[in-house]
């Protein structure tokens, strides 16, 4: 997302006291409101304005946002801090409301960053004098107020990644899963005035999970945790939804077959060989035939991962290894069968 300068969109230093904020605002506002100004530049203008304004006209919001410091330009790429990623917004709820323009009426630079807060803004938000301009006269924003006033339910489920390997998706058994997430502080209730937050309004809390993988989990899949979600102030709770990826130092992954390196020397590449190799489902001997090239697979059936029915397959994948430090009688002899070959 890009980063929005509100002081840039306000035309105000970084100093500003709060009397400069609303002088500028009321200025702007009326410039480009949209029952005044009817270009669509004026009315995405506007909601820049409006923003700002909402941010900067509040302690608690402006103190959060210049915590991210003051080297930052408009429009440049912006990451939240990590775990804000977690949070879901919702700005009507509890009756408070914003302009709609056709969107959630802020940025996602905004929800980035305040959506946790907006919980505790005013009910009449949508129809309050902003900084002495009326902002519910007209038909056009009587309209729009009509429309953001429409209950909305707040979103609380989580979706995490899950990163799993070969040997849990064979054994079956719960996986345990910690993750992060942001939430108000309950000391200073979002506030951002104690020590516990570090004056961010936001905490870090960890949970524990435990999920069991269905057979035949497939790369991408999503699986839900009914009620592992967020909670809200009604005590209504939503669902982890965690999305699976395969990763393992050991094995590919090509649906339920697995593929393996096999490791081999030139002379058993050449003559053949019997190896030993270690797979889920325990140890087994498999025969190398002679003349084998590096990348070759050999299928091994069943010994893959579960699917609904059986198993899938094991490619043995052939990789010829030169030894390291040979000693001179064996590099004598690898000179002997190149004049030979």
């Amino acid at each position: 997302m890009k980063y929005k300068d509100y002081y840039e969109i306000l035309g105000v230093s970084r100093d500003a006291d709060a009397a400069a904020i609303k002088s500028a605002y009321r200025k702007l506002a009326r410039k480009y409101h949209p029952d005044v100004n009817k270009t669509k530049e004026a009315e995405e203008k506007f909601k820049d304005i409006n923003e700002a304004y909402e941010v900067l006209s509040d302690k608690a919001k402006r103190q959060r946002y210049d915590s991210l410091g003051a080297n930052w330009q408009g429009g440049a790429d912006y990451t939240p801090p990590p775990g804000f990623e977690n949070f879901s917004f919702n700005f009507n709820q509890g009756g408070a409301q914003s302009f709609d323009f056709g969107g959630s009426g802020f940025s996602d630079f905004f929800s980035s960053l305040f959506g946790d807060m907006m919980g505790n803004m005013n009910t009449q938000r949508a129809g309050r004098n902003y900084g002495g301009f009326d902002f519910s006269q007209g038909s056009t924003g009587s309209a729009r107020q009509r429309r953001a006033s429409q209950t909305k339910t707040e979103d609380l489920d989580i979706t995490k990644n899950l990163n799993v390997t070969a040997k849990e998706i064979f054994d079956g058994k719960p996986i345990s899963v910690t993750f992060s997430e942001m939430e108000k502080c309950t000391q200073c209730h979002g506030g951002g005035y104690c020590t516990n937050c570090g004056g961010t309004g936001i905490v870090s809390k960890q949970r524990t999970v435990k999920v069991k993988l269905p057979k035949g989990v497939t790369e991408g899949k999503k699986v839900r945790l009914k009620g592992e979600g967020k909670t809200d102030a009604y005590g209504n709770k939503g669902d982890l939804y965690l999305v699976i990826h395969f990763k393992d130092s050991e094995y590919e992954f090509d649906g339920d077959t697995l593929i393996k390196e096999v490791d081999i020397t030139p002379p058993e590449a050449v003559l053949g060989c019997s190896k030993e190799i270690t797979t889920l489902h325990g140890k087994i001997n498999i025969k190398i035939p002679a003349g084998v090239s590096s990348g070759q697979s050999l299928r091994l059936k069943q010994m893959g991962l579960p699917k609904s029915s059986g198993y899938g397959d094991l490619n043995a994948k052939i990789k010829i290894v030169i030894p390291k430090n040979m000693s001179k009688e064996v590099l004598d002899l690898y000179k002997q069968i190149q004049k030979l070959s």
